[in-house]
């Protein structure tokens, strides 16, 4: 298989969003995806990008994306979060997700961090294997904890 990594560009948005979609969908949530085409190229290539994004390109269509940003750990310093590792399901299993995660662990040893980070769902076996295989510690004894817009909004007017 004659795949390459790169850094995604702000063309290649359209191709991302579609494979963010294609995840939705897999993971059974198909309407929850807010984000749109102009919001990927503002926040990833405007003035201040919040993302980092890698692209997996076979017979020039985007397979693969790993999305990736800056955090911080007051026990650790410097991490990246890994937002999506995406591969499209025709291209699973032949080594995509594999270069995908090298570049992003390569990338960030570059940036001095101390820690990658990120999250699985819990019923997704092949990803946590995937993972696993690859030398990552699931911590199965985390909760992810959020506060959607209606939620800060829920909030924010209980403080009145």
């Amino acid at each position: 298989m004659n795949f390459s990594i790169r850094d995604a560009r702000e063309e290649d948005m359209i191709q991302v969003l579609d494979l963010v979609q294609e995840l939705a969908d897999f993971e059974k949530e198909p309407h929850a995806v807010e984000v749109n085409l102009e919001d990927l190229k503002q926040h990833g290539f405007g003035n201040h990008p919040l993302f980092h994004c890698f692209v997996a390109e076979f017979e020039d269509k985007i397979v693969g994306i790993a999305l990736i940003y800056p955090r911080y750990s007051t026990w650790k310093g410097p991490v990246i979060h890994l937002e999506d590792l995406i591969v499209t399901q025709s291209m699973r299993g032949k080594g995509v997700g594999s270069a995908l995660l090298d570049k992003v662990v390569q990338y960030s040893e570059t940036q001095g961090v101390k820690r990658i980070s990120w999250e699985v769902l819990d019923w997704n076996e092949p990803a946590i294997d995937f993972y696993e295989s690859k030398g990552a510690k699931v911590m199965r004894d985390w909760d992810v904890v959020q506060l959607d817009e209606i939620g800060i909004q829920k909030y924010l007017n209980n403080l009145s």
